[in-house]
């Protein structure tokens, strides 16, 4: 009986021995080596994802900065301090800015010449009339000049905003919003200078018609004092009843 355990025993152990010595023996070392290989492909796979994940975050983020607007809007502002020479030049008297009306009035009150039956009431009156015109002009412009030169520090402020906007822009909006705004600033101050050399040159204008118009005034009264056109005949004036 004791024989017998000890000849099953010694067979399962052999037994044991000889399975663990085939599976030792059966390792593939090649195989272990690909499955190691493509696991740290699959890893590397996984550290590319994660990359490219970070990238299209930093993407994004960019894309939000590019698209967040500027802060800072100058464009009320200045369409506000257009709106003063505006106002300055729809409240010029004198001869208006309509082309229809101040052709009309023109040649009323410049005329090239006057006529024999014009009196001499309403030569009076017509050259009161251009001196006041003269001088609503040359007024209008200087309003004008002045209005321009108080411009000029809502300008400066515009200038200094505007440059601290598009130095500190997180995005490219806020970079061209901030160039646009600039450049609204520069039409504004090219629209106020057309302005300018319109008041300036309509008071010019005004002037040399007014001189024109008095020339041809004087020659008037000059024709019906030498009587129209004939030599003066010097004649003897009583003074006192002597």
């Amino acid at each position: 009986m004791k024989k017998t355990w000890l000849a099953a025993t010694a067979a399962v152990l052999f037994a044991c021995s000889s399975a663990s010595f085939a599976q030792w023996a059966v390792f593939d070392a090649a195989n272990f080596s690909q499955n190691l290989l493509t696991a740290a492909r699959e890893l590397q796979q996984i550290d590319n994802q994660i990359q490219q994940l970070q990238n299209e975050a930093t993407m994004l983020v960019n894309q939000g900065r590019n698209l967040t607007g500027l802060p800072y809007n100058a464009l009320s502002q200045l369409l506000n301090t257009l709106a003063t020479t505006n106002q300055l030049i729809a409240q010029a008297q004198g001869l208006t800015f309509n082309v229809a009306q101040a052709q009309a009035t023109f040649n009323r009150l410049y005329p090239s010449s006057y006529g024999a039956g014009t009196s001499y009431a309403q030569m009076v009156q017509d050259a009161q009339t251009r001196w006041q015109t003269s001088v609503q002009a040359l007024q209008t412009a200087t309003q004008m000049q002045s209005q321009a030169a108080q411009n000029l520090l809502s300008d400066q402020s515009v200038v200094a905003h505007l440059v601290t906007q598009s130095q500190g822009a997180v995005g490219a909006l806020q970079a061209s919003q901030a160039t646009n705004q600039l450049l609204a600033l520069i039409a504004r101050q090219a629209i106020q200078a057309q302005q300018l050399t319109v008041a300036q040159s309509r008071a010019d204008a005004l002037e040399q018609a007014r001189a024109a118009a008095d020339e041809a005034q004087a020659e008037q009264v000059r024709s019906r004092f030498l009587g129209g056109g004939s030599h003066y005949t010097p004649q003897s004036v009583n003074f006192y009843g002597n």
